[in-house]
């Protein structure tokens, strides 16, 4: 029995269970009619009748768990009724009822920021409760999120899993006008299960990746629309939590949530770095030639125990990168010592490790990042950072350490193995002021090709060119460009400048051919522009025909 008058309610049920409720609102003496129910996330089935001054359970199959949930009128009050209606809402997110307190210092920025968008998702459902569809659809949309490249590592397909859920929660019942959002009780077993999971890890926050995982062992929406374990129709693009928890494992390494921002540290490499061995295992590369004697020297210094780290130095346009790629090439082809034979070289983005970082020490979390995806592979990544000098200095602001400090320990170790690549003047300028950074650097000079050399390269990118434009390119044509741009060209260095010759002269004849022809093209231009001046001048006759009569 319910006592309305009393300030503690307690609601009896046949089995001897009860459940606590506290009303945050003071219950009104004037007659009116209400409607008790209790919601989903109770986990309770019962029919209550409210006459009076008491309430009597019917029919209850309340849970085992006693919920703490507060006690709101939701209908005004009508003349000549006894009956009252009540529901009781569960317990909320920041604990204001006496419930478990969830708070934003317990979670990551991207995994609190799926919690509290989780409402925002149920109200444009027109929904109550806030459930584990919720919370999914939130980790599915977030930009730039982690949830979808987990799902994606895993086998699965985040889009199909996106729309499974929106449909899912569209078929979810609807309430109109203004309604009390509440936590459902599954949402909140998750939250709880992802909490705890945190923890068993050893991280000092939850994140995304702890959402995802406890919401997929959810019985009523995840196993459902993540797993398919609740499906008679399971297709590939569903993914098992097994699967899930190895591809979190691939893109956190051995990293621990050690701050709410950990997710700019996963896969580091991965976000700042671009895999020139999958790039020449692709055929995305241009062939390498005429440049067999820096590559060797490159192999050699990277076979050593001990400052293994080479700087390619040579002159705008002669070919630094092009060494860089025809190491990789080697890489893919087996042609490398033992040493080097299935490693990988990654060429370092520096314009986006520094892009975005705003705030003091969030560059050095980055490339602190990239170190440690590189030092932990265990010599099995090789790193290519081109315009080497732009480390000296990056990152330096008041009280913070520029990205060659941080550098510098592990390549005197031989533990981050370094392949660099600048031009001469701003070697000179940055890298030789910097003797303890120098000293690290093995020098490897890349001179400018002859002629000769030059048409050699040519002819290896001949079918590149021609296959990108359309057209054919002679042999006569290749000789010329080389010649010539030695010639008349004397800024510039080969091969970089007989190349562009080449790519320009193949665009301007596709564009001939493709296009209307230029001396027609001038011939319309002509008539249009006779057009508009005969249109001008009998606009004036006219008008001053007019003005004569």
């Amino acid at each position: 029995m319910l006592n309305l008058k009393s300030s503690s309610l307690q609601l009896s049920t046949n089995d001897d269970r009860s459940l606590r409720v506290v009303p945050s609102l003071r219950t009104e003496t004037t007659p009116c009619k209400f409607y008790a129910s209790l919601i989903h996330s109770v986990r309770t089935k019962k029919r209550i009748s409210v006459k009076s001054n008491s309430v009597k359970v019917t029919k209850s199959v309340i849970s085992s768990r006693c919920l703490s949930a507060p006690l709101y009128p939701v209908a005004p009050s009508i003349r000549g009724s006894t009956t009252r209606t009540y529901i009781m809402r569960p317990r909320s997110i920041d604990g204001s009822n006496g419930a478990h307190r969830f708070t934003s210092e317990m979670f990551t920025e991207k995994g609190w920021h799926a919690i509290v968008s989780a409402p925002e998702l149920a109200k444009e459902y027109q929904q109550q409760v806030v459930e584990v569809e919720h919370l999914l659809k939130a980790l599915l949309e977030q930009p730039n999120g982690i949830a979808r490249r987990i799902i994606s590592r895993a086998g699965g397909d985040s889009t199909r899993i996106l729309e499974r859920v929106n449909a899912y929660a569209q078929r979810q019942p609807k309430l109109t006008g203004d309604v009390y959002q509440v936590l459902g009780y599954n949402l909140e077993n998750v939250i709880n299960q992802a909490v705890e999971l945190a923890k068993k890890w050893g991280d000092s926050f939850c994140s995304v990746e702890h959402l995802l995982l406890a919401a997929v062992d959810d019985t009523r929406a995840g196993k459902t629309l993540i797993s398919g374990s609740g499906s008679r129709n399971a297709t590939p693009d569903y993914v098992s939590k097994e699967s899930l928890e190895q591809s979190i494992r691939e893109i956190r390494g051995s990293n621990k949530v050690q701050d709410q921002d950990p997710e700019a540290k996963y896969d580091a490499l991965s976000k700042y770095a671009r895999d020139l061995t999958q790039a020449a295992r692709d055929g995305k590369l241009d062939p390498v030639i005429g440049r067999d004697d820096e590559i060797r020297r490159c192999i050699q210094i990277l076979s050593r125990r001990t400052k293994n780290n080479p700087v390619l130095i040579g002159e705008p346009g002669v070919g630094k990168t092009a060494v860089a790629e025809g190491l990789a090439q080697r890489i893919i082809a087996g042609d490398v010592p033992e040493s080097l034979r299935g490693r990988t070289l990654m060429a370092l983005d520096l314009g986006s490790l520094i892009a975005g970082a705003k705030y003091r020490g969030e560059f050095e979390d980055r490339i602190k990042a990239v170190i440690k995806e590189v030092t932990s592979s265990a010599g099995q990544v090789v790193l290519f950072i081109d315009e080497i000098h732009t480390l000296v200095g990056a990152g330096a602001t008041s009280g913070a350490m520029d990205a060659s400090n941080l550098l510098k320990p592990l390549l005197a170790r031989g533990e981050l193995r370094c392949i660099g690549a600048t031009t001469l003047d701003e070697y000179r300028k940055y890298i030789e002021k910097d003797p303890a950074l120098e000293r690290r650097f093995q020098q490897v000079f890349v001179s400018e090709p002859s002629v000769a050399a030059t048409v050699s390269v040519l002819r290896g990118l001949r079918e590149r060119y021609e296959l990108h434009h359309g057209v054919r390119i002679s042999d006569g044509a290749l000789l010329e460009a080389a010649a010539l741009s030695d010639r008349y060209i004397a800024d510039r260095f080969l091969p970089d400048k007989a190349i562009d010759l080449i790519d320009e002269a193949a665009a301007k004849l596709k564009m001939e051919i493709t296009s209307k022809p230029l001396p027609l093209d001038e011939i319309d231009r002509r008539i249009v522009q006779l057009e508009m001046e005969r249109l001008s001048v009998e606009k004036d006759m006219n008008a001053g025909g007019g003005g004569g009569g």
